[in-house]
Parts: C-alpha cells; structure tokens; sequence
C-alpha cells in the first residue's frame, strides 16, 4: 500500500554545553525558516530540546545537518510520519533549561540512570524486581501509561523532587523511568541516583520511540504529545483505553481541549458530552462569556496574533554547522 504522508515530525533533545545560546537562538530560528519547519525548540546553555514538523526532505536535511555539528553528533530523533505540519507557527526561544526541572546542578552528560534501549526495556520491565516510574504529569499518565507504572500526582515536572520521598520503599528495586521522548528521564534518574537509589534506568527514546520500535507492548491508553494531536496511539499489540470521560465518567480516550479559553483543560470528553457541553468541562465553563465554537473535535487554533515568522530575525546571521 502506498504511503502518501508527506511531512515527518520530529521529537529530539541533545545535552551539550552551547555557548552564547541567544546568539545560537537566533541562527537556528533563520535556519529553520530556510527549511520551512515549524514546531518549539528551546535552546539554554545546557542544550536543545525541540519538536518540529515539515516536509521528508526539509526535516531529513534538518537531521543531517544537525547531526553534522560535533555538539549534536549523538542526538537522537523519533521520527513520525504525518499528512501535513503539526504546527502552526515556529518558536525558538531561549530559557535557562530545556526542560524546567531546577534541577541546574545535574549535567546528564556526567551522571544519569542507564539508558534502555526499547527492546531491553521490554525484556526487563516485567520482572518482580523492577518499577516502572512515570516521570510525566496527570493530565499526560491520566490518558495513558504502562501497565503497572507508578505514576507521581504532579503538576509539572519541576514537582518531580518533592516526590521521591514516596518512592522510598523501592530502594532495594530497579527503577525504570520513562517519560514521553526520554528528556525528562535524564534528571529524573539522575536526581534519583543522588537520593540514593543504585539500580536506575531509563527507557531510551521514551514512549514514542518504545511505539515505534517495539509495537508499543503494554502501553496502556494513549500518549500525550506536544503538538496539534494531543494524543497519539503507541500500542499495537494489546490496546487498551484507561481514562474515562471527564463529564460523565464513560470509558473514553477521546482528548478536548476545554472551550473555555482561560480553563483551557486537557481532558478526556465522550463525542456525547462533548456536544452536550459545547466542548466545555464543565457547566461554568460552558457558561462563560469567551467560550469558543465547539466544531466536535475538541481542538481550538491558537490565535496567529499576526504571526510573522521573520520577526526579530537578523537576516545577516546564518546558522553555521560543522561539516566534519
């Protein structure tokens, strides 16, 4: 059967000093605009962090371009096929992490738990002495996760240290983190090692590249993501739906983004409730004065605000990679 999809989104992150990261910033936004990429990346001193969509070719030579940079040598990309962008605009900013942990201590390049390949992962994680630690948000493990993981009731991932101390009678255990692409699992099982936990490890690639390459075995619901999807299905051996319906609690895996824009909640809402709510989560928000059309999908397009993607661009500064 032939494939007619014709973009690739890209989901990657590389630890590496980078210095003068605005400077850096500002190149690599100019660079992707030459490739008519679009997506957020984030760019700190410690590295890259970004996910991107665009056609084969222009993300293909996006990867090996990057991977010619001696600084990006070793990073990997999950790479997913697409009909079309899975964005809107391009952001390239610079923050002080690229994922906010603060945890600026930790540098994964010298310290972190042990990286499994997914097919080791799947080998190792049913086994009576090992944990599978989920490292994400609710609203991400709320909607899918593996079978058996423990999951942390966290806001956000800089809530991540305050909750070890829970974990603290599978000392004598293998953990395995995991996380959606494997970013956040390099301080997670770091930070872990520092508390004094000895057998840590992480899945390599996260959830995406588990999917990719294993058939998503035991993946149970869907995997939330960053981009214009929301969620996306991983298992294809054994599927199952976990969450339900956030209105009239039914089993349902269906994500809407709540029609309220100051709610703005990432929740699982039947096709039934969904029109009898108008896309909202709940009856004040159906009421409120700003609520958006409900359309049936459940995903509302960020106002462009006039977007221009050349803006605050010096044209005159080109990305420069090393070609060796």
């Amino acid at each position: 059967m032939e494939n007619n999809k014709k973009y690739y989104i890209l989901l990657y992150y590389c630890y590496t000093p980078i210095d003068h990261p605005e400077e850096f910033r500002e190149q690599h936004h100019y660079f992707c605009l030459d490739l008519n990429l679009r997506g957020r990346i984030i760019v700190a001193p410690e590295g890259l962090n970004g996910t991107v969509s665009g056609l084969k070719a222009d993300c293909q030579k996006y990867m090996d371009t990057m991977k010619a940079d001696p600084r990006f040598a070793n990073i990997d990309f999950k790479v997913e096929e697409h009909d079309t962008h899975a964005f809107t605009k391009l952001h390239v900013r610079t923050k002080p992490e690229i994922v906010h942990s603060d945890l600026y201590h930790i540098d994964p390049n010298k310290r972190t738990g042990i990286h499994l390949a997914p097919a080791e992962f799947k080998k190792m994680k049913d086994a009576e002495d090992v944990v599978i630690l989920d490292v994400r948000s609710n609203y991400e493990h709320a909607v899918g996760k593996f079978k058996n993981a423990i999951t942390l009731d966290i806001e956000n991932f800089r809530d991540f240290p305050e909750k070890v101390a829970e974990l603290e009678q599978f000392k004598d255990k293998k953990i395995i983190t995991y996380c959606t692409g494997g970013i956040k699992c390099e301080k997670a099982s770091a930070y872990l090692l520092e508390k004094g936990f000895k057998n840590v490890y992480q899945l390599h690639g996260g959830i995406i590249k588990y999917g990719l390459e294993e058939g998503g075995e035991d993946f149970e619901g869907k995997c939330y993501v960053f981009d214009n999807r929301i969620t996306v299905d991983i298992n294809k051996v054994n599927p199952t739906v976990i969450s339900k319906c956030f209105v009239c609690g039914t089993t349902c895996d269906r994500m809407v983004n709540c029609a309220n824009p100051e709610c703005n909640n990432h929740v699982p809402i039947c096709e039934k409730c969904g029109w009898e709510m108008e896309g909202a989560c709940s009856p004040a928000c159906k009421a409120h004065p700003e609520k958006r059309p409900y359309d049936g999908t459940g995903y509302y397009q960020k106002n462009t605000n006039h977007y221009n993607p050349f803006k605050n661009v010096k044209r005159e500064k080109r990305l420069v990679f090393a070609k060796n």
